[in-house]
């Protein structure tokens, strides 16, 4: 296990990723006030995931070829020159543009980066890692919402903008200075490319049963991630700083959870951990709108990040012991895929939901996506046999340590 590499490659996605998380209390309020309806705040949020979506299918199979620094390193950079945007932007069309400039960025930022995780991983402790990996992309982005939300309240939108633009530039720097290239290439069997992703995708039940758990997952993520400001702000009339720190109390709960469930995950059964986990969040999702004084919405929104955290390590650790067989590049592309189709998707049907009826409705909706999800993930993933023996090694190895 290369250390200095992982420790690099972790603190350049976290400060990415507390960079992108500025923005996340106060975007759909900045949209909000430049004229975006329910739609096109969908559609803001969409075109970002839209243009990951184009992006990703060909940079995991070409960073399995050609090394994973190289396009980490235009991710990292294009980010950062992309926040220009929103600092311009006079209209949600400008904001919309911006978005999808940064999810092109991001489609080469974010699968290469579990990617390059996963070339590290020792056999076994693929979730203990990649769980620390998570960390790093959560907690990045819980605490930007909080310092995004006081800087907007206090200096305006363009410094927190500003200050997203310069963690993305840290990150970039850190990058180009420290980060090793990877010592995987072409991994997996035959030549990983787009076609054999897809079919890979398609054919491989493993698979079809992470992917379909992951857009149901990320969609009701997009919906949460979108139009829980909003409800908040109406129902509760608070500003950019309170909301802020609910975001942030929900992903620091997901991300300190994420070493934790990690370690788990390499001794009991993944796939049993991803069930639990997605019953909680339905769970979770059903009680957002009952309506909460702000301390109760608090305690929810960090049981929400508890119930989040049991389902995510082991999913990335399941991607991971696939990455093994079919090319690690590969692998984490079909799982940011899927992220971007259900993050594509489930703004847009929540702002046709929040026209049509109301924003309370959303989180119903996301709720009956999630459960939709686990049912296809039980029924493609029924023949998954956990590796007990790994799993007893590592509990033993525990004990000799104690």
């Amino acid at each position: 296990m290369n250390i200095k590499a992982f420790a690099v490659l972790v603190l350049c996605v976290f400060c990415a990723f507390l960079g992108v998380g500025f923005v996340s209390p106060f975007l759909p309020l900045y949209a909000e006030a430049m004229g975006a309806s329910g739609f096109i705040l969908g559609m803001i949020f969409s075109s970002f995931t839209i243009a990951r979506a184009v992006v990703v299918p060909f940079m995991g199979p070409l960073s399995d070829r050609k090394g994973r620094r190289l396009f980490l390193l235009i991710g990292f950079g294009g980010y950062t020159l992309a926040t220009l945007g929103y600092i311009l932007a006079t209209a949600p069309f400008h904001l919309m543009l911006t978005r999808a400039v940064q999810g092109a960025t991001a489609g080469m930022m974010l699968p290469t980066a579990r990617a390059f995780i996963g070339d590290l991983c020792p056999k076994g402790e693929e979730g203990k890692w990649q769980g620390y990996g998570n960390a790093a992309f959560f907690g990045g982005f819980a605490a930007g919402p909080v310092i995004g939300g006081l800087l907007a309240e206090r200096y305006g939108y363009n410094a927190t903008f500003y200050a997203m633009g310069g963690f993305c530039l840290l990150s970039f720097l850190l990058a180009l200075a420290f980060l090793p290239e990877s010592s995987s290439r072409q991994i997996g069997r035959g030549y990983p490319s787009t076609k054999e992703l897809f079919r890979v995708g398609f054919t491989n039940r493993m698979f079809r049963g992470l992917i379909s758990y992951r857009i149901g997952f990320a969609l009701a993520r997009g919906c949460f991630f979108t139009f829980l400001p909003l409800l908040v702000a109406s129902s509760l009339n608070i500003g950019t700083g309170f909301i802020g720190i609910l975001m942030t109390s929900h992903y620091m709960v997901l991300a300190v959870s994420q070493p934790f469930f990690g370690n788990l995950s390499d001794r009991l059964n993944r796939r049993a951990l991803v069930i639990t986990g997605a019953i909680l969040q339905i769970i979770f999702l059903i009680l957002i709108p009952r309506g909460y004084i702000y301390w109760q919405l608090l305690v929810l929104l960090l049981f929400g990040g508890v119930a989040a955290g049991i389902a995510t390590a082991p999913m990335t650790a399941l991607y991971t012991e696939e990455g093994r067989t079919h090319g690690m590049g590969t692998a984490m592309s079909l799982e940011t895929m899927a992220m971007t189709i259900g993050m594509g998707i489930g703004p847009i049907i929540g702002g046709i939901i929040t026209d049509i009826v109301n924003v309370a409705s959303v989180f119903y909706f996301s709720a009956g996506a999630q459960l939709i999800a686990m049912s296809l993930f039980l029924m493609f993933t029924r023949r998954y046999k956990f590796n007990t023996e790994l799993a007893s090694k590592k509990a033993s190895n525990i004990q000799l340590h104690d």
